[in-house]
């Protein structure tokens, strides 16, 4: 049985190099702040290292999966995530998804590769009851069309996060359609491009993420960004709703139990 933390961090990689060397001091203030994370994989060896730090530490849980393109190369292997799925605290697929962002000069044949892999790893959430952790960046038309798809097929099986999120509120509405929700990062608090899709988000619909060791929030911007700098991205969120603080932190932390089905 989880206890209720105060703030949760939907997306995180303590797993990064960059924590390598004061990862358990990270781990401590997170402790002291009560702040709950999900460290998230990126390959085989991100993936397992996230399952070891979710084992070792309370509050930390485990996201598994191959990235579109920060992936070292990798192909999925069914064999390994089943395995590493087997852990009580892996709660979700992922990061998975498209990024069009950097696609190389055979595009066609590099979209193709990433939808393949995303439908994949998309399969294997659905059959061991996990919802999914996407990654989109420039692909959001083809993303979309993927999950109405498959959301006919699966209905209610197929459910996740779309990490990052940083479109408008029109994209927004489309997945809130699919019942999916979205997370808000740092950047929040430093640029207004996100304002009307944070305000026009229902409350229930988003999660708070802080995607470390990257985009740390203000006051702590040109730093590594760490978990427990999530609170800034909830006062962020109440500043921009204009909502009560503590409604809205309350929801980030009931919203992350909801969705990643922590008891």
């Amino acid at each position: 049985m989880s206890t209720t933390p105060l703030y949760f961090d939907a997306h995180s990689h303590l797993n990064d190099p960059q924590f390598s060397e004061d990862c358990a001091f990270a781990l401590s203030r997170m402790q002291e702040a009560s702040v709950y994370s999900v460290v998230v994989g990126t390959d085989q060896a991100m993936s397992e290292k996230a399952v070891s730090l979710a084992n070792d530490h309370e509050g930390i849980f485990a996201c598994i999966g191959l990235h579109p393109t920060d992936n070292n190369g990798e192909v999925w292997n069914e064999e390994f995530y089943s395995h590493l799925s087997n852990h009580k605290k892996v709660i979700a697929v992922g990061e998975c998804g498209l990024d069009y962002s950097r696609v190389p000069e055979e595009k066609r044949k590099e979209e193709l590769r990433q939808k393949a892999l995303f439908e994949t790893q998309l399969e294997f959430a659905v059959s061991h009851g996990l919802p999914l952790m996407i990654h989109c960046r420039e692909a959001h038309p083809d993303l979309l069309d993927i999950l109405h798809s498959k959301k006919r097929e699966y209905g209610e099986k197929l459910r996740g996060n779309i990490h990052f999120f940083s479109e408008g509120a029109e994209t927004a509405k489309k997945y809130f359609n699919l019942d999916f929700t979205i997370s808000f990062t740092g950047v929040i608090t430093f640029t207004h491009d996100y304002d009307e899709a944070v305000q026009y988000a229902p409350l229930s619909m988003i999660l708070s993420e802080t995607d470390s060791p990257y985009v740390a929030p203000v006051p702590y911007r040109g730093k590594r960004n760490e978990p427990i700098y999530v609170q800034e991205v909830v006062k962020a969120l109440a500043k921009i709703r204009n909502e009560d603080p503590e409604k809205v932190r309350i929801a980030m932390v009931e919203n992350a139990f909801r969705i990643f089905k922590i008891t």
